[in-house]
This record gives C-alpha cells, sequence and structure tokens, in this order.
C-alpha cells in the first residue's frame, strides 16, 4: 500500500485537526462537521494528482481555451455513519462521481471486545472506477478491511484510495496487510497506540457520535 500522510509538514490542515481533537472546540457539531469536509477536501485535492486527464477545448466569452479534465470515473464510498461529513468534502470537489454508502459498525461482545458487521450497502459497478473509501477514523483498520470485502462483488476497480482523518500505527499496518500493494491511503494524521478498547490515543473521540450525537451502543 501506498501511504500519502500530512501531518509531517506544515499546512492550514493541522488547524482543522486541532480543532477537530479539542474538547471545547468539537462541542459545536457543526463545525465538527465542517472541519472533516474540509479535510476531505484537502485529501482530494492531493489525490486528484494521482488522476488521469484529457485535454478539452472550451469557449469562453472571448475565446476558446484547452484544458485538462478528470478522465476518471470515480465511485466514492462512505462508512456509515461517520463518513457522511467526510464524504461532503470528497464530492465538494469530485462533484461528478457516482456515490455509494456502506453500514459498518462495531457489535460489542465485551467492554473490549468486539466484531464489525456490515449490514447495508447501496452502490453501483466499481468495475474499472476510481473507488474512493472514506471513513475519518482509522483505528484497528478492520471496518476499511471488511467494507471492501463486501465490495468484492461490484466489480473491479481500476484503483482503490482509502480517505482518513486519524489514524493509529497498527491500523494502518492491518490495511497495509489486507489491501493490494497498489492501493493508496490518504491520510491526515497518524497517532501511534489504540486503548484498550480499541479507540486511537489521542485521536479525538467517537467521530460518529461528535457529528451527528450519541448513538445507543449495541
Amino acid at each position: 500500500m501506498i501511504i500519502h500522510r500530512f501531518d509531517l509538514q506544515p499546512s492550514v490542515l493541522h488547524q482543522f485537526i486541532a480543532e477537530l481533537r479539542n474538547v471545547n472546540i468539537q462541542r459545536d457539531r457543526m463545525r465538527f462537521r465542517r472541519n472533516l469536509e474540509r479535510v476531505g477536501e484537502i485529501l482530494s485535492y492531493e489525490m486528484s494528482k494521482k488522476l488521469q486527464y484529457h485535454t478539452k477545448e472550451i469557449t469562453t466569452p472571448l475565446s476558446t481555451k484547452k484544458v485538462l479534465l478528470v478522465q476518471d470515473e470515480i465511485v466514492i464510498c462512505s462508512i456509515l455513519r461517520a463518513g457522511l461529513a467526510l464524504h461532503q468534502g470528497i464530492l465538494n470537489y469530485f462533484d461528478n462521481a457516482n456515490n455509494a454508502f456502506i453500514s459498518a459498525y462495531r457489535k460489542h461482545l465485551s467492554e473490549c471486545e468486539f466484531e464489525i458487521l456490515v449490514e447495508y450497502l447501496a452502490s453501483p459497478s466499481l468495475e474499472d472506477n476510481i473507488l474512493i473509501l472514506a471513513d475519518p477514523m482509522l483505528a484497528t483498520g478492520r471496518s476499511f478491511v471488511n467494507v471492501y470485502n463486501s465490495l468484492k462483488s461490484l466489480g473491479t476497480p481500476k484503483e482503490i484510495h482509502l480517505f482518513a482523518v486519524i489514524g493509529s500505527e497498527q491500523g494502518l499496518e492491518y490495511v497495509q496487510e489486507h489491501f493490494p500493494k497498489e492501493a493508496h491511503l490518504w491520510i491526515a494524521t497518524v497517532d501511534k497506540k489504540l486503548d484498550e478498547r480499541s479507540y486511537i490515543v489521542p485521536g479525538l473521540g467517537d467521530a460518529g457520535d461528535l457529528a451527528f450525537g450519541e448513538k445507543m451502543q449495541s
């Protein structure tokens, strides 16, 4: 897997990540969602440099101009529900993309043990398309892997790109083991460890709850 992480050089992205982590600022759900959206926009811009383009001539009010336009067909697949705000940021930049949605959640077997269940999928064909899988938190990496396995019946993508905001080193190792070596991971920042419940430390908490409100535990 090819990893693109953006916490190793200074940029405005650090401001958005700081606000996402800050317990005082993250109480504002609208701002929390907007910051996830902003990160999605930045990752999309960086990823766009790897896409294929074709030249097209357009007409302006004064003349004509040859421009570069994205040639690839893109499918954005968000992992519900935390991925929705990140999805919007990606869609802001790839506004002609097709969209897919899939559920993946932790089914707790005990306080610290859980399995990842996938129960809902709505998606177009992925055959020969650029697939973007979006989930803000890459903790253990099992959600990304289970979702990827559930999508395999929909066709073979031309390329696979994972988008995440915060990941753990353990999660990065796990997706590297289970995704094709030519797949890409675009991630804003990486933390060192997981706690006993497999939450990223220092992380930011539960992204889905912070964006959309607390849920009943399953």
